[in-house]
């Protein structure tokens, strides 16, 4: 049945097309056909057949090609499967970095640290407990891997400093939102940059900008009717264990040798030259691997890329999808369109549509929409639009039906009906899109202050 459907569709395309060639004008409805049934056919893919979001988006993209008359175009599927080569090893590479600073006891040692140093502050403690819970996020820039992480660690936490553990998921799938924008790797980011051939360089301090006052101001506000001092010494036999006595500093190595690396991208290049952020993930696990406690390097490095896979796959499948667009002339259409949108109607649909987009794929909200809405946008700055753009996307991870990270941090608290979960992330889900709204209008101002 649908393959019948996609034959009718095939052939009033085609037909469209020789009309349209024929009469000597230019059809410009008919990418929005194309656009229609890739889009339509992502979601069939995903919801019915309950295929991977990356599976679904290759096949998405081949039917864009069928519908336009361009059968199955084999160069431009690769060509595009291998547009995000370098995201795809900078992700690799940070798995295997998270794996190994959550098995050598980096990451216990800091959250039992920060509970024996900020019990008796608990907004303090709760600032800094979704701040855990924010670092996978922005070491793997994913929200699933941030909640996987940290926020299996600092969940029970915070249930037992008094939280409900529907506020606990809340928290804990904000952060992970957050932290997936956050620097110093931003997959939505690198999705629009690299569709508007722009180098991922400068997005420091403007993602900075962007999550740090929002990370602070959702988890207060979440938080804000269960601030109180807690009974530290009736939690404290079931906090992680803390291995600072055994190991000293030396426990926190890999992490001071990835910032070094990092810091001397910016301040000093001509150093040596630039190894690429996959090879300092890969020199900084190394040398967790002898700085704290001993773990198999080879089982962790299979269990983290096993973990990556899923947005592994995604990060193919965008880039066929974005390649066949460009092939169909869908993404001109829609940039077309975006540019003719009065400002108050753009910045509208930008603030809904990305977030709503993101609930099949915040990846895939960054690269549909994402790029044509960075096109229209530049005459602003352009690093500080696609930072506040990839935040935007981001929000698809807490929209239903997939809400990853809604999802994965009510799984984590034991609640069964995530919507309970979601209904707290409403109001911070305004106050981000918000946020990012503000920083568009005002993003040439702030690139004076800032780059």
């Amino acid at each position: 049945m649908y393959l019948k459907c996609i034959t009718v569709i095939y052939f009033i395309g085609v037909s469209s097309i020789t009309n349209d060639k024929k009469e000597g004008n230019i059809l410009l409805g008919i990418e929005l056909l194309y656009f229609v049934v890739m889009v339509g056919m992502f979601a069939l893919c995903c919801f019915k057949f309950k295929l991977p979001v990356g599976v679904a988006m290759a096949i998405s993209a081949i039917s864009g090609c069928l519908v336009a008359g361009f059968g199955i175009p084999v160069r431009h599927l690769v060509e595009g499967g291998f547009n995000y080569i370098n995201t795809i090893l900078v992700i690799a590479t940070a798995m295997i970095f998270m794996k190994v600073v959550q098995y050598n006891g980096m990451m216990d040692t800091m959250t039992r640290w920060m509970i024996e140093r900020f019990h008796f502050r608990p907004a303090l403690l709760l600032v800094g407990l979704s701040f855990i819970v924010v670092f996978p996020g922005m070491i793997t820039g994913s929200s699933t891997a941030a909640v996987l992480t940290a926020g299996v660690l600092v969940s029970p936490i915070l249930i037992y400093m008094g939280f409900p553990k529907v506020v606990t998921a809340a928290i804990v799938a904000m952060a992970a939102v957050f932290g997936e924008a956050a620097p110093p790797i931003n997959i939505n980011a690198l999705i629009i940059g690299g569709g508007i051939d722009l180098p991922y360089t400068g997005f420091t301090k403007p993602l900075l900008l962007i999550t740090l006052p929002l990370i602070i101001v959702v988890s207060l506000w979440l938080g804000r009717k269960y601030l109180k001092v807690f009974d530290y010494e009736k939690i404290k036999d079931n906090l992680p264990v803390s291995y600072a006595k055994e190991y000293g500093w030396r426990l926190f190595l890999p992490i001071i040798v990835l910032v070094l690396l990092m810091l001397r991208e910016t301040f000093l290049p001509k150093l040596f030259p630039s190894l690429g952020m996959p090879i300092y993930f890969l020199l900084a696990s190394f040398i967790g691997i002898f700085s704290g406690k001993k773990f198999s390097p080879i089982k962790i490095s299979r269990e983290a890329i096993h973990d990556a896979l899923p947005v592994l796959g995604i990060l193919v499948g965008v880039g066929m999808f974005i390649q066949i667009m460009t092939l169909t002339g869908v993404r001109g259409f829609l940039v077309i369109n975006c540019l003719s949108l009065p400002k108050l109607w753009l910045y509208l649909g930008i603030s809904t549509s990305m977030p709503l987009f993101g609930a099949v794929s915040a990846y895939g909200s960054a690269s549909v929409l994402g790029v044509p809405f960075a096109l229209s946008l530049l005459n602003n700055n352009p690093v500080i639009t696609v930072s506040a753009l990839s935040q935007l996307a981001a929000l698809g991870d807490l929209m239903p039906p997939t809400a990853l990270a809604g999802i994965f941090a009510a799984q984590v608290v034991g609640e069964k009906n995530y919507f309970k979960v979601l209904k707290y992330c409403i109001v911070p889900t305004i106050l981000t899109a918000a946020w990012c709204i503000i920083i568009i209008i005002f993003a040439n101002t702030i690139a004076t202050i800032l780059l």
